[in-house]
């Protein structure tokens, strides 16, 4: 008996996770993305958090996700990039 796996109910707030090494270019690069396909987050939707070291960064996003084809569209853009090491 295999079970599917629980779809997502569109529209919905969805925090996105995006992982790479700090920097501005990083931060940038995510932010850009972020707004040519989810315009209107809020700032306050936006936690940036340093490693122990600072080497690296995690940027979370929640936006008010639309579709599977945007959630895609945004992973292959921030992977992209050339810039970020994980998306979750």
């Amino acid at each position: 008996m295999s079970e599917d796996p629980p779809k997502i109910v569109f529209p919905c707030e969805y925090p996105i996770k995006v992982l790479g090494r700090a920097g501005a270019a990083f931060q940038s690069a995510v932010m850009a993305v972020f707004t040519q396909h989810a315009a209107g987050f809020l700032e306050q939707d936006v936690v940036v958090k340093d490693s122990r070291k600072g080497t690296f960064q995690s940027i979370t996003v929640t936006i008010e996700a639309q579709s599977e084809e945007q959630l895609h569209l945004i992973h292959k853009d921030l992977m992209d990039t050339g810039l970020v090491s994980m998306v979750l």
